[in-house]
């Protein structure tokens, strides 16, 4: 909740401002009007000999939860971009991009998630700040009931569906609140 314009400290109201369809918070004083979007968490389907590459979280939400590697985009960087830089920092792996994959909009808590198939560059790996271990997984191998987030198991069991068939199609849904 935004209570002080950021432009000038003076109070916000919400309202619909003129013109809009939406409340917005309002700069009482200078009429700033301050847009909240949704944020874009952006990962990668990671691979190596077969295996996909998986975290275990060291931070919350979902602590302990396995989960791809994947983060909040950052501003001045592209999707793929923060895609590479998540693998990174999460798994210490470096990868290349293939292509997007599948996007996941999560509306009740105003976020988007957007995955990318990718390649490791080489078979190294190591746990970042943010993970407590990372590992090379076999599909029989995925903890689908320690997975963190429902947009990461989705995106897995579409992966893996993909991959049986051999062709790979991006996929876009949307997750119901619970």
């Amino acid at each position: 909740m935004i209570q002080y314009c950021n432009h000038c400290g003076a109070n916000v109201t919400f309202i619909i401002p003129p013109g809009d369809s939406l409340p917005r918070h309002v700069c009482n004083a200078c009429g700033h009007i301050h847009y909240e979007n949704p944020r874009l968490v952006v990962g990668c389907v990671a691979e190596w000999d077969n295996r996909i590459l998986l975290c275990r979280r060291a931070i919350e939400p979902r602590h302990g939860f396995w989960t791809l590697p994947a983060g909040f985009m950052e501003n001045g960087e592209t999707t793929s971009q923060a895609a590479i830089r998540e693998t990174h920092e999460e798994a210490g792996a470096r990868i290349l991009i293939d292509a997007p994959f599948a996007m996941i909009s999560i509306a009740h808590i105003n976020q988007v998630h957007l995955f990318y198939r990718g390649r490791m560059v080489d078979a190294h790996f190591a746990a970042g700040e943010e993970s407590l271990e990372v590992r090379l997984c076999d599909p029989e191998e995925i903890p689908w009931d320690a997975l963190a987030f429902h947009s990461v198991k989705l995106c897995l069991e579409r992966y893996l569906a993909d991959r049986a068939k051999g062709t790979y199609d991006f996929h876009e849904t949307a997750l119901p609140a619970p």
